[in-house]
């Protein structure tokens, strides 16, 4: 883990409202895995950091995902290249590969794109064929860096794709391989009574990231209760008590 004032180097909106934001970050760079986040810090800015998933990792800069649905969020989508934050990272769990599989089918609903460019690149250093189902209200929401062996869109109103969630966009009857998600609450319940053993990044608060404030409890079907921070965020879809989670979180506050 490390802790690094970072300079914003890149800035690109990649949706309606939706901004990639570019740290150099060497040091996490170089150790990241899909699925786990940085924490960050803005000062000034809100008392607390804020967890967001890693979008994307090159030789030295580190990338997040954000809408501005708050004022920390608001406030980095101001950012300029040269301001600095604080990156507390890489921090969590992450989506763990068998490249044994047949491939693997991403499914990202909204901002639960933010994970899924890091997990495309993971999945093809193990040798797995990557199916990358991308999900939004409209086409104007959908992430324009999708990128895979195979696409698929799903749209709430049908202007791109496939109307429905992106759990539409999968037939019954077809072997997916591995499927990784991330997006809300019920997205990701949908997902876990369709395909247990399917892997899921999951939206709660966060405060510390670091599995001291207990801030983010996650109820497991085993009868106890985990942080997400250190244990997750990914976890098996079919461990979570779903009912017990609200269904309307986000990463980005």
């Amino acid at each position: 883990m490390h802790e690094v004032f970072a300079p914003l180097v890149a800035r690109r909106e990649v949706a309606r409202d939706m901004w990639v934001l570019g740290f150099e970050a060497p040091g996490i760079a170089a150790e990241v895995r899909a699925g786990q986040f940085v924490n960050v810090l803005l000062r000034p800015g809100p008392l607390l950091r804020r967890p967001f998933s890693v979008y994307a990792a090159s030789a030295e800069v580190v990338e997040i995902v954000l809408r501005a649905v708050g004022e920390g969020t608001r406030l980095l989508t101001e950012l300029r290249p040269g301001d600095r934050v604080s990156l507390l990272g890489p921090l969590g769990s992450g989506f763990w590969l068998d490249g044994a599989r047949r491939g693997v089918t991403l499914l990202s609903g909204g901002l639960g794109v933010a994970p899924m460019p890091l997990a495309a690149r993971d999945a093809r250093r193990v040798g797995l064929r990557v199916t990358w189902v991308h999900g939004a209200r409209t086409q104007a929401e959908l992430c324009s860096e999708a990128e895979a062996d195979e696409l698929r869109w799903a749209t709430e109103d049908g202007s791109l794709g496939v109307r429905g969630t992106a759990l539409d966009a999968v037939p019954d009857g077809e072997d997916p391989g591995h499927v990784l998600a991330c997006g809300p609450n019920r997205m990701l319940a949908a997902v876990a009574a369709r395909w247990p053993d399917a892997q899921v990044a999951i939206e709660t608060y966060m405060g510390c990231g670091t599995g001291v404030c207990l801030g983010c409890a996650v109820p497991r079907t085993a009868g106890v209760f985990d942080r997400a921070c250190t244990d997750g965020p990914v976890y098996r879809a079919d461990s979570i008590r779903w009912d017990e989670l609200p269904s309307h979180l986000h990463y980005e506050v």
